[in-house]
């Protein structure tokens, strides 16, 4: 087990006269162009994990710090990166460009956060970042890939990806950091982390960033942290402190609408809504939208231009209601948001700190409600448990829950880990829909990766599966066949397959006009080409 010091209470810096605010992040060791670029973002007193975080990593120690979210912890780790590297000048020093720093982050949407928050504070400096995922073409990240990059910013999954293809140069890398290290752990990047660590310099400063700090944190900061300073910023999985929590009983049969009269009536512009499913989130925004109340679902399986599409307009205000995921919120960061409503209460009680820390950021009071029926009483009660309180329970006028309904199992859903390491990711190919392949032999496969396509011959394509037998792949067919490769339906693409930092499947459909699943054997193969999931 690592061997660092106790944990340290961070304290906030306060303005005095002596002490201007201009000079706040000054006094922490950034240079004036850092602090320039701090102010002109409209920042002037460091949070508490700031405080602490950015003299550690100045000094060249390794971190494991906790921190909810919205408490600044993105620019904990940027900011002294970003003064360490400006000392250097790469131009002279390093002919061949080398990536100094590799920050690794569980979703899509967390690490293109994280890349703009290098941009924007790094903006005055000769410091150049890059955000690599899944989801999109692989070719043109290798190409940004051949010229100079400072900081990498990746999900895991396309980060293998690039390094299968040689497209990287690990050995310039100081810098090892992993944000939402929690998520990471959660999602099964575990045997990803474990794999890309042999590939960085043995020597190197690590910086691990979460915002719950759970047993299984310690044990990750056991096998790679050297003495490192441990920060934690509020108790142990508190949730903020701005936040007010109210649980509404509802029957689930009228969640959807209790939900539209409290957005109705209480005039609310901008709420973000969480469901444990993909599915559900799409039946949710489709009912919202039949009622009147502008709503889009965002998760792993909308394409990246969807998922940004949706972000967008949700922080810009012309969209009311998001609906997310677990995993598609993470990166999720809007200023002053004021209401979060969890539709279903997830599955893991750690995950109820991180949907109601999108609200009561940077200082900002929010709203959290639950919609509790009668089968997540058991979630209820494991989420108090785990904050140490009883939430406030408030029943709403004519939606009283029936006193002799009946429980129904949840049937625990968790997002997909990267395929040929357990569950597939993408959706299948092969004109099919969502689903488990079948492995060579009739073998069942456990992944999404080579749904079944029509008819006899269709499907496949899929990476090898969790739970087939070593060798055997997803596949369509007759058992004992030679699978046919998955082409995507007419005039589509095949979709992508690194759903929120997971490994994108092979490329299906050459110019988006390979036949349909059930003639996949009859057409004549096609070179494959990238596609947009590549």
């Amino acid at each position: 087990m690592f061997s660092g010091q106790g944990p340290i209470i961070a304290p906030f810096i306060s303005p005095t006269p002596e002490f201007p605010l201009s000079q706040a992040f000054a006094a922490l060791g950034l240079s004036p162009a850092i602090v320039r670029a701090i102010d002109e973002s409209g920042y002037t007193i460091p949070t508490p994990i700031q405080t602490e975080a950015v003299p550690a990593v100045l000094a060249g120690r390794d971190l494991l710090a906790a921190a909810q979210t919205g408490t600044g912890k993105t620019a904990g780790f940027t900011l002294p990166l970003l003064q360490r590297l400006s000392q250097h000048d790469f131009a002279k020093s390093n002919a061949k460009a080398k990536i100094r720093v590799l920050i690794l982050t569980p979703t899509r949407e967390l690490a293109a956060q994280v890349e703009e928050s290098v941009r924007t504070y790094g903006k005055y400096l000769d410091i150049r970042s890059l955000v690599i995922f899944g989801g999109v073409n692989i070719n043109p990240q290798k190409e940004k890939l051949n010229r100079r990059v400072d900081i990498l910013v990746a999900t895991p999954g396309r980060l293998l990806d690039l390094a299968g293809q040689k497209a990287l140069d690990f050995s310039g890398i100081e810098t090892l950091v992993l944000d939402e290290a929690d998520r990471m752990l959660d999602m099964g990047f575990i045997r990803d982390i474990r794999r890309i660590l042999p590939l960085l310099p043995p020597k190197r400063q690590n910086l691990l960033f979460s915002a719950t700090f759970s047993d299984e944190i310690k044990q990750l900061a056991g096998t790679i942290l050297h003495d490192p300073v441990h920060i934690e910023v509020a108790r142990r999985n508190a949730p903020a402190e701005l936040v007010t929590q109210v649980v509404h009983p509802v029957d689930r049969e009228r969640k959807r609408e209790l939900l539209e009269k409290l957005i109705k009536d209480g005039k609310w512009t901008q709420v973000l809504v969480f469901t444990r499913t993909k599915h559900g989130a799409n039946r949710l925004s489709e009912q919202l939208n039949k009622g009147g109340i502008s709503a889009m679902p965002i998760h792993g399986n909308k394409s990246q231009s969807a998922r940004e599409r949706a972000l967008s307009e949700f922080k810009g205000g012309t969209l009311r209601v998001l609906v997310a995921t677990d995993i598609a919120a993470r990166g999720i960061d809007i200023d002053a948001l004021p209401h979060v409503v969890n539709y279903e209460l997830p599955n893991v009680p750690e995950d109820y700190v991180h949907r109601i820390g999108r609200t009561g950021r940077a200082g900002a009071e929010g709203e959290a409600m639950s919609l509790v029926c009668v089968d997540e009483l058991k979630l209820l009660a494991d989420i108090e448990k785990l904050m140490k309180r009883k939430l406030e329970s408030v029943v709403i006028p004519g939606f009283e829950p029936d006193p002799n309904a009946v429980p129904e199992p949840i049937r625990k859903v968790r997002e997909p880990r990267a395929p040929g390491r357990g569950q597939g990711s993408g959706r299948s190919a092969g004109g099919g829909g969502q689903g488990a392949g079948r492995g060579r032999g009739g073998a069942p496969a456990s992944g999404k990766g080579g749904g079944g396509g029509g008819g006899g011959g269709g499907g496949g394509g899929g990476q090898r599966s969790g739970n087939a037998p070593q060798g055997n792949k997803a596949g369509g067919g007759a058992p004992g066949k030679k699978p046919q490769p998955a082409r995507a339906p007419q005039g589509n693409r095949a979709p992508g397959g690194d759903v929120d930092g997971n490994r994108a499947p092979r490329p299906a459909a050459a110019n988006g006009n390979a036949a349909p699943g059930n003639n996949a054997g009859a057409r004549r193969r096609r070179r494959p080409t990238a596609s947009s999931g590549a």
